[in-house]
């Protein structure tokens, strides 16, 4: 009996002076691959507070909690642009304000809006100034 009560005393004082840290409302990891049979670049995205392995977490998280519902499906039945405005595709998955998400995105179609509304959470692909951007326009 005097061992169970040390060892729960013991417990209860280890963790009190361990203060954790609150979790982050938004704990996400996206894999963006440029091309098609690319290496796929992964990194981990937290918002409020901010953090994670992103190359630039803070204007991603101002991204993406700006957006008004950045996983919501597409909408069935709207017209949709037959432009690809690259061949870039993400997966985003995580939680999102106590929400799990999992949602894929593309440059292509209703596809592109969706992106475009998140570009900087894809990293330097996602915002044109990384590698697998190239138009594909003939220069005149």
């Amino acid at each position: 009996v005097i061992t169970a009560a040390a060892c729960g005393s013991a417990t209860s004082t280890g963790s009190a002076s361990r203060p954790s840290a609150p979790p982050a409302k938004v704990s996400l990891t996206v894999v963006v691959t440029p091309t098609p049979g690319a290496t796929p670049q992964r990194w981990t995205l937290r918002c409020d507070p901010t953090g994670g392995t992103h190359p630039d977490a803070k204007a991603a998280c101002r991204s993406l909690l700006a957006a008004k519902n950045p996983f919501a499906p597409i909408p069935r039945g709207i017209m949709c642009p037959m432009i690809a405005a690259g061949p870039q595709r993400a997966t985003i998955s995580g939680t999102f304000f106590g929400q799990h998400v999992e949602s894929d995105f593309s440059r292509a179609g209703c596809a592109a809006a969706r992106w475009a509304e998140l570009g900087v959470v894809f990293g330097p692909i996602g915002t044109g100034t990384g590698a697998g951007t190239a138009s594909g326009s003939p220069a005149h």
